[in-house]
């Protein structure tokens, strides 16, 4: 699956064992859109869509990194670290991303808050 083009397509970047992801799923689900579900801890994102993601959100990797997470460290990376090597990093151990993350055409929303996600519909 990839990122949505169209500004007709929702998708949300989900683990389904976080309250924060599972509260954004129900916002989309309360607000009658239709969307898509991207499982991203079994599908995970690539290099060149984390490019693309952060060009959406309009933020530094590390704005949207679980720095807390023990992956994190032990990947080598600081606050300092490079997008890049941030993305590396993702790839082989995608629970380092914040979620939910909502993507609509150009535009993408760190759900968080939750209601955060009302500027894409």
């Amino acid at each position: 699956m990839t990122l949505p083009a169209a500004d007709d397509q929702i998708l949300i970047l989900h683990n389904p064992r976080c309250s924060k992801s599972r509260a954004g799923v129900e916002f989309l689900e309360s607000s009658g859109v239709s969307f898509v579900q991207r499982r991203y801890l079994e599908d995970p994102l690539s290099m060149d869509e984390f490019r693309d993601l952060r060009e959406r959100l309009g933020r530094p990797a590390i704005e949207w990194t679980r720095v807390k997470e023990t992956e994190f460290k032990a990947a080598g990376l600081t606050k300092e670290s490079s997008d890049e090597d941030i993305f590396r990093a993702m790839v082989s151990h995608p629970k380092l991303m914040e979620r939910p993350i909502a993507i609509c055409g150009p535009r993408a929303v760190l759900g968080r808050p939750t209601e955060a996600i009302e500027s894409l519909l």
